[in-house]
Parts: C-alpha cells; structure tokens; sequence
C-alpha cells in the first residue's frame, strides 16, 4: 500500500469586508412589523419638529443620517425664521394625521405618504422605509 500525498493550491483568505459585514442589513418584509403606524408616527413627528414642539433626537433611531441631517437642516431654518418674527406670542399649531397610504414596491420596502394637518393648514409627507437590522429605517422622507 503505497502514501500518496495529495497537494492543494494554497487558500487564500477569504475575508469579507469590514464595510460589507457592518453595514446596515436587509431585512425581508415577514420579518418586520406592520409599517402603517410607523409611517404615521414619523411624518407627525418630523411636522413637529419642524413646528418647534418636538425634541430632534426623538427621531434618530429610525431614520437614516441622511434623512437625520435633512430634517435637522429644515428644523434650524424654520427655528431661525419662527425667531425673526416679530410676533411676541407664538402660536405654536396643532399636528394631526388626516390619513395614510402605504405600497410595497419591493420585499423589505415601502413607500407611504401621509396627509397632515398643521394648524389650519394640509400637507403631504413622503416616507420610504426600508427593513435594515431586524426594524424600519426612513431612507427618505419629504415635506410637500
């Protein structure tokens, strides 16, 4: 009985990337809340952080930087015109949430927009989510 000894081509490491491995990942749709309430919550949030009555920081675990530094952008230039008013007592409005639509274009996304009305006044808010690390994060939402 002869030893014959087999030879394999060195391995090379297979290594993922730091960037790949902690980034931010997909999570499916099964695995994830019902959305509507979210989408709700946040465009009525993000409409009173614009007003002045909310705390920015409330909003920072679902949203992305992105979208963090968009609102923090908006809320600094509606603060410093609410300041050049020359109105001593501000009102500062009421925020309801008229209605919603929410759609899923893709597993682990949706889309919704929101009817808001901001004292007197209706507007729309636009919200993308998207299933990273097991929860929705807002990866995009605009103020119509």
């Amino acid at each position: 009985m002869s030893l014959h000894t087999i030879q394999s081509e060195p391995r090379q490491h297979q290594r993922v990337a730091d960037t790949e491995f902690f980034d931010p990942q997909p999570t499916p749709r099964a695995e994830l809340p019902d959305p509507t309430e979210l989408i709700e919550r946040l465009a009525l949030v993000t409409c009173e952080i614009l007003a002045g009555t909310r705390n920015l920081d409330q909003i920072s675990r679902w949203v992305t930087e992105d979208v963090f530094r968009m609102v923090a952008e908006r809320s600094m230039a509606a603060k410093r015109q609410r300041s050049q008013t020359t109105d001593i007592k501000q009102m500062r409005p009421t925020v309801t949430v008229v209605r919603s639509h929410t759609c899923e274009p893709r597993d682990g996304i949706v889309e919704g927009v929101v009817l808001v009305r901001i004292g007197p006044r209706t507007r729309a808010v636009a919200v993308r989510l998207e299933g990273l690390d097991h929860r929705w994060r807002a990866s995009s939402l605009a103020l119509l």
